[in-house]
C-alpha cells in the first residue's frame, strides 16, 4: 500500500522523503479532529518513518504522535538517533521545542556551539536557527520534538553534518584522550556494568553486561564484580543485578550461545584471620594504617570493613585490585551522597596502580556509556 499523508501533516524534522519503502508501513487512519470533542491519537496511528541519507546521517527513525490540526500550528514526534547518528544543518520557520527522553542529546548551531542535553532537558530552537541534533558517537538518543508551522512550512533542509561539525562537541580533552590506549576492552567494559548495577537501573545493565562478555570478560569475573557491589550498593542492588545477569545468561544459552565461565577464586589458606587479612589489605590499599574519629565512635564498623569487605571481599582473587578499584570507582561515580568514599577510592587507585590517564579515560567511558559524572572524578 503507498502511504498516505493527508491524515498527518509532517511534523518536526519529517517530511514525505522520510518515509520507509512503500509497503513497509501498515496505514491505519487519523480521525480529523473536532471542534467540540477530545481527539485520540491511538498508538497504532502513530506512525514510524525512517530518515533518509540526504537529511540525515546514520540510522534515524520518526515516530509521529500529534500532526498540526485546523485549531493548532504545531505537531509532535518522536526521534530516535542511533550512536553516531545526527540531522543534517535544518532551520524551523516557527521554532521548535525539544525534550530528550532517553540518552545524550547534541545539537549544534553555525558558530561552532555544541550544546550537551541530558535525558530530562528541554531545548528551544528558535525560529529561523540553522542547527542540527543527534545522538553521541557512543548511545543512542531519542527526543520529543514539537515543531510549529508557518505559511504551512514546519522546517528547511540544509546540507549534511560534517564529522569535525558533529565532533566539536568533544571537550579538549575528550579529543586529546585515546581511552583505548590506556583502557583495555574488558577495562572499559566494567565501567557502565559497575555503575548500572549500583543504580539499579537494570534495562541498561544487561546490554552492559553482554557487552562485557563480548569484551573478554568471563562468567566468574563478571558475577564477581556484582558480588563485590553489594559492599557499596546493598544487598538489594547486587542481588538485583545478578538476577538480571542469570536471566541473560539463560538467553544466551537459548539462543546457543556458550559464554566462557572462568576460574573461581581461589580459596585462603586454611586457618586464615579475615581480621587480620583484611587489616593487611586496607593498609596496603590506603598506604597506612586507617584510624579516626570515626572508628573510634563505631569501632564495629571498621571490624566489619577490615574482616569482610578487606578481608573477604577483597581476599578473593578473581577480580585483581585495579579491577575492583576500577569497579569501585565507577560505582560511586554514579550514586548521590558519596563523593568522599570516592575521593577515597580514587587515591586508593593509585595505590594499586591505575595511572591518572586512566582515571581520565574511565570517567570519559563513564560520560558517554552512562551519563553526567554526579561527583568530579579527581584524585
Amino acid at each position: 500500500m503507498t502511504p498516505r499523508f493527508e491524515h498527518l501533516p509532517l511534523v518536526g524534522l519529517l517530511l514525505a522523503g522520510c518515509v520507509a519503502p512503500s509497503g513497509q508501513e501498515q496505514e491505519t487512519p487519523v480521525s480529523q479532529p473536532s471542534s467540540t470533542q477530545q481527539t485520540h491519537y491511538p498508538r497504532q496511528a502513530q506512525r514510524t518513518f525512517a530518515g533518509t541519507e540526504d537529511k540525515f546521517t546514520g540510522a534515524v527513525r520518526v515516530k509521529v504522535l500529534f500532526p498540526q490540526n485546523g485549531h493548532t500550528s504545531f505537531g509532535g514526534a518522536y526521534v530516535t538517533f542511533q550512536p553516531g547518528a545526527r540531522s543534517a544543518w535544518h532551520r524551523h520557520p516557527a521554532g521548535q521545542h525539544l525534550v530528550v527522553t532517553e540518552g545524550v542529546c547534541w545539537t549544534g548551531t553555525r558558530d561552532g556551539r555544541v550544546l550537551e542535553c541530558q535525558a530530562g532537558d528541554a531545548l528551544w530552537c528558535p525560529p529561523g536557527v540553522d542547527h542540527w541534533h543527534g545522538a553521541t558517537p557512543e548511545r543512542a538518543m531519542t527526543h520529543l520534538v514539537v515543531t510549529g508551522a508557518k505559511e504551512g512550512e514546519n522546517v528547511v533542509w540544509k546540507e549534511l553534518v560534517r564529522d569535525d561539525e558533529y565532533l566539536a562537541g568533544r571537550s579538549p580533552a575528550q579529543k586529546e584522550l585515546d581511552v583505548d590506549a590506556h583502557l583495555s576492552a574488558e577495562q572499559q567494559a566494567l565501567v557502565p556494568i559497575a555503575a548500572f548495577a549500583a543504580s539499579g537501573e537494570l534495562e541498561r545493565l544487561k546490554p552492559a553486561l553482554a557487552a562485557g562478555l563480548a569484551a573478554g570478560l568471563t562468567v566468574n569475573e563478571l558475577r564477581e564484580v556484582l558480588v563485590h557491589l553489594y559492599a557499596y550498593a546493598g544487598f538489594p542492588r547486587s542481588l538485583n543485578a545478578l538476577g538480571a545477569f542469570l536471566a541473560l545468561l539463560e538467553e544466551r544459552q537459548a539462543q546457543g550461545i556458550r559464554d566462557e565461565v572462568g576460574r573461581d577464586a581461589t580459596p585462603l589458606p586454611p586457618g586464615t584471620d579475615p581480621l587480620a587479612l583484611g587489616e593487611q589489605v586496607q593498609t596496603e590499599l590506603v598506604g597506612r594504617p586507617v584510624s579516626g574519629p570515626l572508628f573510634d565512635f563505631a569501632p564495629v564498623i571498621n571490624v566489619y570493613l577490615k574482616s569482610h569487605l578487606f578481608g573477604d571481599i577483597f581476599g578473593r582473587d578473581v577480580l585483581d585490585r585495579r579491577s575492583r578499584e576500577l569497579v569501585t570507582v565507577s560505582a560511586l561515580s554514579n550514586l548521590e551522597g558519596v563523593g568522599s568514599q570516592l575521593r577515597s577510592h580514587l587515591a586508593v587507585s593509585l595505590n594499586v596502580g591505575l595511572t591518572k590517564e586512566q582515571l581520565r579515560a574511565a570517567a570519559l567511558v563513564f560520560e558517554q556509556q552512562v551519563g553526567p559524572l554526579r561527583h568530579p572524578f579527581q584524585p
